[in-house]
């Protein structure tokens, strides 16, 4: 996930999860009363305000070691603060979807989560490409197959 912070004078720092140790994740869960990684994931999914900032407040740390998360706050988080899926985030996702969907033999399962993966995209242009790795650009909205 993508971590954005809009600052004051609209520039904007960028923090991907990906990039964080196995410390600072571990800080995150218990600076948000002992909150499981995976359900960290699923909140900043869902853009929590304590989770996006339980995020900038690790990556701040590593600067600021002195840094407490009870006192860390964001004024103005809604326009300020914002999580994003990245293309492993999407692969992962359509990766799992895809199994269930074969089985089934059915695209609909797929299309039915394209909208929202694309809203959660950081790089929309991700999701395509994804479908397309997967063999399904048909899915790809506008997109005309050449045998049609």
């Amino acid at each position: 996930m993508i971590i954005a912070y809009r600052q004051d004078d609209g520039t904007v720092e960028r923090y991907s999860t990906d990039d964080l140790s196995a410390l600072e994740a571990a800080a995150i869960e218990e600076a948000m009363d002992d909150v499981p990684w995976r359900a960290v994931e699923g909140r900043l999914q869902a853009q929590d305000p304590t989770a996006m900032r339980a995020v900038l407040w690790a990556f701040r740390r590593r600067t600021e070691s002195t840094l407490e998360f009870a006192t860390f706050d964001i004024p103005g988080w809604r326009k300020r603060l914002s999580a994003r899926i990245e293309r492993s985030d999407i692969d992962e996702l359509l990766t799992n979807l895809m199994t269930e969907a074969m089985a089934k033999n059915e695209d609909s399962m797929i299309d039915a989560l394209v909208p929202h993966l694309r809203k959660l995209a950081d790089n929309r242009d991700d999701v395509d490409a994804a479908l397309d790795a997967l063999g399904k650009g048909h899915l790809v909205k506008g997109r005309r197959d050449s045998a049609a």
